[in-house]
Order: structure tokens, then sequence, then C-alpha cells
């Protein structure tokens, strides 16, 4: 399995038991939606590795109490503190309406109920403390906030994000 197919679902944060309990951090709204999973995929290096659980129950809110097959001890479970989980892509729940993951809209037309088409979204920058839309037109870079009163629709069908930015915020940019 390849990164680029599955999603980020959080890390594993520390040791629980002396029988290689471990909590993982779920970087997730809905944490209760991956208390029954079969397996993951540990970040190990490079690779992404397949680990089986024996058994899991949510802890404290966004932590998940996990018992890896495999993982008996103190010792194993330092091994992988600290690493990346990921599950494949087609295990995220659909979302319809306004709802969206990053990962879904990236290469879909915007347009702007003003202005019509605006590019491309090549990517989504959720570094800063706003998520952004990274557009592309032609050779300029237009940057929107990911703000809910902005989006009018995601329309799947036809790969299409419908904006209503305030006038002015790309003009900014295409002059």
């Amino acid at each position: 399995m390849r990164k680029e197919e599955c999603f980020y679902l959080g890390k594993i944060a520390k040791k629980f038991s002396f029988k290689g309990e471990v909590l993982i951090y779920l970087d997730t709204d809905e944490p209760e939606m991956y208390e029954d999973m079969e397996s993951v995929f540990v970040e190990l290096g490079r690779n992404l590795v397949p680990f089986f659980i024996e058994k899991s129950a949510l802890h404290k809110g966004d932590f998940l109490r996990v018992k890896f097959e495999e993982v008996d001890s103190e010792d194993d479970a330092d091994k992988i503190i600290g690493c990346e989980i990921y599950l494949p892509l087609a295990m995220l729940p659909k979302l319809d309406g306004k709802k969206f993951y990053f990962h879904e809209v990236i290469g879909f037309d915007v347009e702007d109920t003003r202005l019509g088409n605006i590019g491309k979204i090549v990517s989504i920058n959720d570094s800063t403390a706003q998520p952004l839309f990274e557009i592309m037109k032609d050779d300029t870079e237009i940057l929107i906030p990911m703000i809910d009163d902005f989006i009018v629709e995601i329309d799947r069908t036809n790969k299409k994000v419908v904006l209503d930015t305030p006038e002015g915020l790309v003009d900014l940019y295409l002059g």
C-alpha cells in the first residue's frame, strides 16, 4: 500500500501496559468510527506496514487503546511509539453536501459566483490557522480561505467547487 492511497488517522502516542498495548491519538472528529478496526498501516521508516489488531477500545476521548498482534511487550511497543497510522482512502466514509475531504477536491475547477472560473485547486494549505484553497489560474496562484460562508457548492459530478468570495479578494491576485 502506498501512502498516496491512504489517509492519516493518527499517531501511536505512548505505551499503555507492559503487555504491549499502546494508545493511538486519533486525528478525527469521530473517534468512535475507528473503534472496531481489524488492521491499520503503521509507517515504519518509509514503508507502510500492516498491523493487525487483537483488541481495541476508546480511551479518554481522542485516544484508542490498541493491542496489536505480535506486539507483546514494552520493548515491542517502544519500537512503534511515535509512528504514524494510516488507513486506505476507501475506508473514509462518503461525505455529501458542502462537506469534503481535502484530498477529494484536488484537481477540481473553482467557479466564483461573480467572476466565473478562477482556476483549478492544486493543493490545500492546512499549515496556517485557516486552511486555504491553493488555486492556479494560468501562472497565478490564488489563495482563498476555506470558510464555510464562502463555499456555495461542492459539485462532485462535475468536479467543481463553487465559491462566493468577498469582492476584491480574487481581484488581488488577478489584478
